[in-house]
């Protein structure tokens, strides 16, 4: 928001953004009950999600989706708290996990737990809201995944086996792995890393040098000593000119990233699983997808959205739009939504199908990030994560990396600051941000 524009301003504008968007979208047959649904898919990624949707109004007689696009994640999160304000939300959106604690302290979630079938749901332990959050299986569900991620490392197999190495395992390969890989002479130079500078890969680092972001009793460390090591890591990388730090934030930093790959300007890089087809498509050489790298364990965080029904919609509506959900988790929809993209199939079903049709197999890329679940990490429960996230901890790292400052002393800065934002008495008690010891059977 601009210092010159009032909150007013800024309200009625994004209001009024978001009755511009609504106001294009497709009328509603006659006899059909109508269902706006809130997404941030780009590209293909986004055709795709409006073919499923098609085929799911083709499919029944009675109820009509309607999907709205909104921007990108953070732009539809801004709408879709206007909207619920203004008492002008839509049935169904799907948001960041991170928010969803936030949204569903807040009241304006509908519990799912009692509609029908919602106790059939099969979801992947790691990527359902039982497994995503400490916790999570004892609250009231309000949040289904569907498109869900971790980071993982993609490389450039032609240059790997020039270079006669294997993926990196561990943060000292990596750092010998992108010396061995980039080329700083010629016409055309070239990383032997690059990553977003971003919170999630961080947490990852975290994760990997044996810490986590909240502690189980609810105390925020931001990793301690670990949270430190991976900030360092990124230093030392840059100063050794061996990453590229992208320009830009949020997801044009992570469109650069994916644009130095398929350029050839970078060996490796880390971004999310939602990124692989994409970058198998438009490559001119061997996508390799590679697990990410311990430091003293593995760890990774997961990512992607969950859909939520906005509780104050019409009760036509939120059962209406129950329904599509019910549909869209079914296992054909979520296979096809799996291989179109490469996020994960969030049902076990899913994985059961994919797994009997030999699809692993023909394409064991796909399989990296599934089995990358075994050491997921959980996140703590709380309402202000994601303003920790945003206004806090994300622009400190991008300090620390970006000019140098030393790591441990903008940690610090940053534990105070989120403390007071976030208050230990906002988060779950129990295994937070940690790896699991293995895949969570947890019921959802």
């Amino acid at each position: 928001m601009s210092r010159g524009m009032s909150r007013r301003a800024w309200l009625a504008g994004s209001l009024a953004a978001g009755g511009a968007l609504i106001g294009c979208a497709e009328s509603i047959p006659k006899g059909r009950q109508g269902v706006d649904l809130w997404f941030s898919y780009g590209g293909k990624n986004r055709q795709l999600l409006e073919r499923l949707v098609a085929r799911y109004n083709e499919s029944q007689p009675a109820i009509w989706v309607r999907p709205v696009f909104q921007g990108d994640y953070f732009e539809c999160l801004a709408k879709l708290r206007t909207a619920v304000a203004a008492g002008a939300a839509p049935a169904l959106s799907h948001v960041v996990g991170e928010v969803v604690p936030y949204l569903a302290e807040a009241g304006v979630l509908e519990p799912l737990s009692d509609y029908p079938g919602a106790g059939e749901l099969d979801f992947v332990p790691s990527l359902g809201q039982a497994g995503t959050w400490a916790r999570g299986a004892a609250r009231p569900l309000v949040a289904l995944p569907f498109n869900r991620s971790t980071p993982i490392a993609y490389l450039n197999g032609k240059l790997l086996k020039e270079a006669r190495l294997e993926p990196p395992r561990s943060w000292d390969e990596l750092t010998e792995a992108a010396r061995a890989l980039g080329s700083r002479s010629g016409a055309a130079p070239r990383w032997g890393f690059e990553c977003p500078i971003d919170w999630w890969f961080w947490v990852a680092l975290v994760g990997q040098a044996g810490g986590q972001i909240i502690e189980p009793n609810g105390e925020l460390s931001l990793g301690g000593e670990a949270g430190a090591q991976g900030v360092l890591l990124w230093q030392r990388l840059v100063r050794d000119r061996l990453m590229r730090p992208p320009p830009g934030r949020d997801y044009n930093a992570w469109e650069v990233v994916n644009q130095d790959f398929l350029a050839g300007r970078a060996a490796m890089i880390w971004t999310s699983t939602a990124f692989l087809r994409y970058l198998e498509e438009n490559a001119r050489f061997p996508v390799l997808a590679a697990p990410l790298p311990k430091h003293t364990r593995r760890a990774v965080p997961t990512g992607g959205t969950f859909f939520v029904v906005l509780r104050r919609a019409p009760e036509d509506e939120k059962r209406a739009a129950w329904e599509f959900l019910r549909w869209m988790n079914q296992a054909e929809q979520s296979v096809d939504w799996a291989t179109g993209t490469g996020y994960l199939p969030v049902t076990k079903q899913a994985v059961s199908l994919l797994e009997t049709r030999g699809y692993y197999q023909e394409h064991p890329n796909d399989r990296v990030a599934y089995d990358q679940l075994e050491v997921a990490m959980t996140w703590p429960w709380s309402r202000s994560l994601f303003r920790v996230q945003r206004e806090v901890i994300q622009p400190r790292l991008e300090q620390a990396v970006l000019t140098g400052t030393p790591a441990r002393e903008l940690l610090d800065e940053a534990r105070a600051l989120a403390r007071r934002e976030l208050g230990s008495s906002e988060v779950s008690p129990g295994t937070s941000s940690g790896a699991s010891s293995g895949r969570r059977e947890v019921a959802e």
